[in-house]
């Protein structure tokens, strides 16, 4: 049996043709195949999740252009390995069309260390692919992407890795298991791939577990049913990564969810968090949501979802998910306002960038005037010493006398305050 190379590896495509899926950047047409067909190849970065073809890529275009192809992975690598790498293709003269580098997790590169590669891109001594899992335009340095294309792989559909999980179950019993027949249900295929979520590595690592270690019948057969494919995925795999894009884009849609008042996209997204464990994103976006996004419209939602936040805390998983359920679904079906987060926001615009002024005379903890001092006294007006317990007065600096932070959201709650406010304000008048 080969254990040389993963299966993923041996059914990696040679030509641009037979790569699974990427349409929209090596279709027939699509940039990535003309720059492939030119043979002038540019700096570029390729960003996308793992097991959508990156590397395949990048070995197909090291090959059309006839360079020779190092790769290196950014989280053991230094800027010295490719230093090393320049020098060693300079001395041998190894390829006249120059070196293509493959840097793999580029992100992982700090700044002073991206910047370190420049030198090897400007003067031409290798042609950069680097890839990434994290959005470029936040992890890699302004000047590399200057210099570089950016392309964006995206996960693959259940169709095409079923198709990459037909051909695997081909080279297995060819290289692996000659002696057996391999015969995979179709309902097994497609369970293997939409578990995978889009990664080809994951639905192929799943599919040799299976072959592995299921038993041949008494006719040579290595039956791969549905039931086997579930077992050897337990758990589909998402993309999630604690403190990277894919755990801010599943907490943003989250919020944007509930913002939108759609229920069931925001349990879905809840949902996703719960399996990743993650409580505490959870709950702390729940509060920022019923401040933010709810505010004044339902006031009470705070202390609610404060309630079941602590209550999920207090559980812990798997209970807390139904207090948590409770609290977003509260939340996507409340009113919304968010009148107190743009005052809030309006008023600090005010504080960073213009003089505000002084506090008011009668707003200021005065208890005695000095000799000689022109104005004497605090000349605070209490209200509650008037009828409604209101009173016309100046509370702002003189700076920003007329500025108006807070306008009533258009809700049952702030519609009430409003006209209530309205009528007692001009009854004062």
């Amino acid at each position: 049996m080969s254990v040389l190379k993963p299966l993923a590896d041996r059914i990696r495509p040679i030509c641009i043709d037979d790569v699974m899926g990427q349409e929209h950047i090596i279709g027939e047409g699509r940039i990535l195949r003309r720059i492939l067909n030119s043979g002038r190849i540019p700096n570029m970065i390729f960003y996308g999740p793992s097991g959508t073809g990156k590397t395949t890529v990048a070995n197909i275009i090291a090959k059309a252009a006839d360079k020779t192809l190092y790769k290196l992975n950014a989280t053991t690598a230094s800027v010295s390995d490719v230093k090393r790498i320049c020098d060693e293709s300079e001395m041998s003269m190894i390829n006249q069309n120059g070196v293509l580098l493959y840097l793999d997790e580029i992100q992982n590169f700090n700044k002073k260390q991206q910047q370190s590669l420049l030198e090897y891109i400007e003067n031409g001594k290798i042609t950069l692919i680097a890839s990434t899992t994290e959005n470029p335009y936040f992890y890699i340095y302004n000047a590399i992407l200057s210099r570089c294309t950016v392309f964006e792989f995206k996960p693959l559909n259940s169709k095409d890795i079923a198709k990459a999980i037909k051909r695997a179950v081909k080279i297995l019993e060819t290289e692996d298991f000659k002696d057996f027949k391999i015969n995979i249900d179709e309902t097994a295929v497609m369970h293997l791939a939409e578990k995978s979520n889009g990664d080809v590595r994951k639905a192929l690592n799943s599919l040799e577990l299976a072959v592995m270690y299921k038993a041949p019948d008494k006719n040579g057969e290595i039956l791969i049913d549905t039931e086997t494919a579930e077992q050897c995925t337990q758990k589909k795999a998402f993309k999630y990564d604690m403190g990277g894009d894919s755990h801010y884009d599943i907490l943003s849609a989250f919020q944007k969810s509930i913002r939108g008042s759609d229920p069931d996209a925001a349990v879905h997204y809840l949902a996703r968090l719960v399996e990743a464990d993650d409580i505490q994103s959870i709950c702390r976006r729940l509060m920022v949501i019923a401040a933010e996004d709810i505010g004044l419209a339902y006031p009470m939602a705070i202390p609610i979802v404060k309630a079941c936040v602590d209550s999920a805390l207090m559980l812990g998983f798997p209970e807390a998910r139904i207090p948590l359920a409770n609290a977003v679904i509260l939340l996507a079906t409340s009113p919304k306002s968010n009148s107190a987060y743009l005052a809030i926001n309006n008023a600090i615009s005010d504080i960073r960038s213009m003089d505000t002024g002084e506090i008011p005379r009668q707003l200021q903890n005065k208890h005695y005037d000095g000799e000689g001092n022109t104005v004497v006294g605090q000349n605070y007006l209490y209200p509650h010493d008037y009828e409604n317990h209101y009173v016309v007065q100046q509370y702002l600096p003189d700076n920003i006398k007329n500025r108006k932070y807070y306008e009533f959201g258009n809700n049952k709650n702030e519609n009430a305050a409003k006209e209530y406010w309205n009528k007692i304000k001009n009854i004062n008048k």
